[in-house]
């Protein structure tokens, strides 16, 4: 897969510097991954949710650090595409705030 504006990363652990490790490995495996839909992503993350944001798409996110933080991206699987749109932490992300700017 093509991984799309890492900047999000870097910023989001430049802040909670104990998710590097996590991002870092997400970063990694997604990389290297062939996914052609939500269930070969649950094959290898198992708790990655399919979630309907306010544009009527689709935003996948990752759990990262057993729940601690979670990873909101945009995958395009047609096109082997992976647009990181941000990092939030699980207070922020369970306001459902962010469905709204997506």
């Amino acid at each position: 897969m093509r991984l799309i504006d890492i900047k999000t990363l870097i910023e989001f652990w430049n802040t909670h510097a104990d998710s590097r490790e996590s991002l870092t490995r997400w970063y990694q495996t997604a990389e290297k991954a062939n996914w052609r839909n939500i269930k070969q992503v649950r094959h290898v993350y198992p708790h990655a949710d399919a979630v309907a944001v306010k544009s009527g798409r689709t935003a996948t996110v990752f759990n990262i650090m057993g729940g601690n933080y979670r990873l909101i991206t945009a995958i395009h699987y047609n096109r082997q595409v992976v647009y990181l749109m941000a990092v939030l932490t699980h207070k922020e992300y369970s306001t459902d705030k962010w469905k709204k700017r997506l």
